[in-house]
């Protein structure tokens, strides 16, 4: 594409282009290849271009890293509502759910996370994440269970920190799928289930 062709695009859509293209050179080469010089080259605009949308090395991996939260954001509120009556029944829903992000995120999403280690802002980003995942797991468990909600909360922080350990298992290998759904999906039930 010729750098005047690229400029015909409108401010957002240019964005998504440099974040497909963006995403494309992690795939394809892994996180260390990605500059915004080197973003510019491939997207065919001029590095002003890419500086103007991200600023830095780690605004473009934030933006990254929020765009697929967003993806998967979106997907687990598609599960939210459908959710069975019964306990059991929605425990193994969102167990699934749960799962199901660690699969669709894809292979950037490791590689995105571990170039961004140690960098101030993207550890607020983590922890806004790992928020909004409690708050959405809280409010859609709400109606299966009578505790108290400060109770409720940190049953649901210990859900997503179980999720994510199940599911690190599960990707390395060490144990299956439904194995993994089943075990998160009993904690779930389990941990709702007893009393503060």
């Amino acid at each position: 594409m010729s750098e005047t062709a690229a400029r015909r695009l409108r401010k957002p859509e240019r964005r998504e282009q440099l974040l497909e293209t963006a995403f494309a050179i992690v795939r394809e080469q892994g996180s260390d290849a990605l500059t915004l010089g080197y973003l510019a080259e491939r997207a065919g605009v001029s590095k002003p271009i890419a500086y103007e949308h991200f600023q830095t090395r780690a605004g473009l991996l934030i933006a990254m890293y929020r765009h697929l939260d967003q993806r998967q954001a979106a997907a687990l509120e598609r599960s939210f509502e459908r959710l069975p009556r019964r306990l059991g029944d929605a425990a193994r829903m969102l167990a699934e759910a749960y799962l199901r992000c660690y699969t669709t995120a894809g292979p950037e999403y490791p590689a995105i996370v571990a170039a961004l280690k140690g960098d101030e802002s993207m550890e607020r980003e983590q922890q806004r994440l790992i928020d909004d995942y409690v708050a959405r797991y809280r409010d859609a468990l709400a109606p299966y269970s009578s505790l108290p909600a400060s109770e409720l909360q940190l049953r649901c922080v210990g859900i997503i920190g179980a999720g994510d350990a199940i599911a690190q298992q599960w990707q390395r290998g060490r144990i299956d799928e439904a194995t993994a759904a089943a075990t998160l999906a009993s904690l779930i039930q389990r941990w709702l289930s007893a009393k503060a």
